[in-house]
């Protein structure tokens, strides 16, 4: 386990592209926290520094899904806080994405058993201060 502090959401984008460095095709990152801790802060930093060029990287709290496409692999962006059910997560493919690239997952309590039990879990916490404490557990 490993633990880190961010005072700042550069600080946040920083710690996300060390994690994404480490990231090969098949891996799961599921990221738990509260609303607004920094969950999709964490995936813009991971995203934008395997794709560079990617200016943009929205929340897909509406969309559930967005791709990328790194050099190596393709990143799967998913939100699932709006799944009423885990087997909805089926109709947006999640299975190919395990199989075939880099899956972050906000909300992955909401896919229960579906989730791959070796994925790394990414807990945010907003700390009393306003920093957030992320843990990596592997």
């Amino acid at each position: 386990m490993k633990q880190f502090i961010s005072k700042t959401e550069e600080e946040t984008f920083k710690i996300a592209a060390q994690l994404a460095k480490t990231a090969t095709p098949g891996m799961v990152f599921a990221l738990y926290g509260t609303l607004g801790a920094g969950k999709s802060a964490f995936c813009r930093g991971f995203i934008q520094s395997l794709c560079p060029l990617v200016q943009d990287v929205p929340s897909p709290t509406f969309t559930i899904l967005q791709t990328y496409e790194s050099k190596d692999f393709d990143i799967y962006h998913f939100d699932m806080y709006r799944l009423k059910k885990e087997e909805e997560a089926f109709e947006i493919g999640i299975e190919d994405a395990f199989i075939d690239g880099v899956s972050l997952i906000e909300w992955p309590e909401k896919i229960g058993y579906l989730l791959p039990k070796n994925a790394i879990k990414i807990t945010i916490l907003i700390q009393e201060d306003q920093s957030r404490l992320i843990t990596v557990e592997e």
